[in-house]
C-alpha cells in the first residue's frame, strides 16, 4: 500500500495533482476539492501527501484501475475514511463533497446541520440526513470542541421538533379549551387536527372550539 508521497507538484487539473517523485515517476493523485485551489498556488514546489490507494471500477465493473488519493494531514485522511462509510458516499463523491475543510464538515455533521451539508456538492438533503445519523458519536477526533458540537446538535434537534405556537383564531380557541378544563397539550393537539382537517378552510375560534370538542375523547 502507498502510504505517503513526496515530490514536486507539476500540475493540478480537475481535482488531480501530478506529483513528480525521485526517479522521474509522475503520480496522479486525487485530492479533495477544498485543497485544489491551494495546491494550484504551489506548482513547482515540494509537496507531501498522506495517501490512500484503492481500485476503481471501470467499464461497468469489467476491470479495475489503481487510484491514489492524497491528503494534507493524517486527520483529513481519517475523516475521509469515516465519511466513505456512509451509504451512498463513495470515494469520488466524498472528494467532491469535501469542498470545505474536514473540520468544518465534521462540525456541521456533529451539530446536525443538514441544511449546510445539503449545499455541498454530491450531498443532497437525504444524504445529509443519513450522514448525520450514521456518523453520530463518531466525530470527536475531528472537533475542536466536541462538547459544544453536541450542545449545538441538541439545540438543533429541539428546534426541529418544536411545535409552532397557535396564532389568531387558533390561539383564541386554545384558551377557550383550556378554560373548559382541557390540558393545554391536548387542546393544542386537537386544534392542530381540526385546522389540518379543514384543508385551508378559514375557521373562526368558535368553529375550531366546536370541532375540537367533538374529539374530546381523542388524546
Amino acid at each position: 500500500m502507498i502510504a505517503r508521497i513526496e515530490g514536486t507538484l507539476e500540475d493540478v487539473i480537475d481535482g488531480v495533482a501530478e506529483v513528480r517523485v525521485a526517479g522521474g515517476l509522475v503520480y496522479e493523485v486525487l485530492v479533495p476539492a477544498c485543497d485544489a485551489g491551494e495546491l494550484l498556488a504551489r506548482q513547482g514546489r515540494e509537496v507531501s501527501f498522506f495517501t490512500l490507494h484503492y481500485l476503481e471500477s471501470q467499464g461497468q465493473g469489467s476491470h479495475f484501475a489503481p487510484r491514489v488519493i492524497g491528503f494534507r494531514s493524517r486527520e483529513q485522511r481519517a475523516f475521509f475514511e469515516l465519511l466513505t462509510t456512509v451509504k451512498g458516499i463513495g470515494n469520488r463523491k466524498a472528494l467532491r463533497a469535501m469542498q470545505v475543510s474536514h473540520a468544518r464538515m465534521a462540525e456541521a455533521i456533529a451539530a446536525g446541520d443538514a441544511k449546510f451539508l445539503a449545499t455541498l456538492p454530491e450531498i443532497g438533503k437525504r444524504t445529509a440526513e443519513s450522514t448525520i445519523v450514521e456518523l453520530k458519536g463518531k466525530l470527536d477526533p475531528f472537533l475542536a470542541d466536541p462538547t459544544a458540537a453536541r450542545r449545538a446538535a441538541q439545540v438543533a434537534a429541539a428546534a426541529a421538533s418544536a411545535v409552532a405556537l397557535p396564532v389568531g383564531p387558533a390561539a383564541d380557541a386554545e384558551e377557550v379549551l383550556v378554560a373548559l378544563g382541557e390540558p393545554r397539550v391536548q387542546a393544542r393537539a386537537k386544534i392542530e387536527r381540526v385546522v389540518g382537517a379543514a384543508g385551508g378552510e378559514s375557521l373562526g375560534a368558535d368553529e375550531i372550539v366546536t370541532r375540537a370538542l367533538r374529539t374530546r375523547g381523542v388524546g
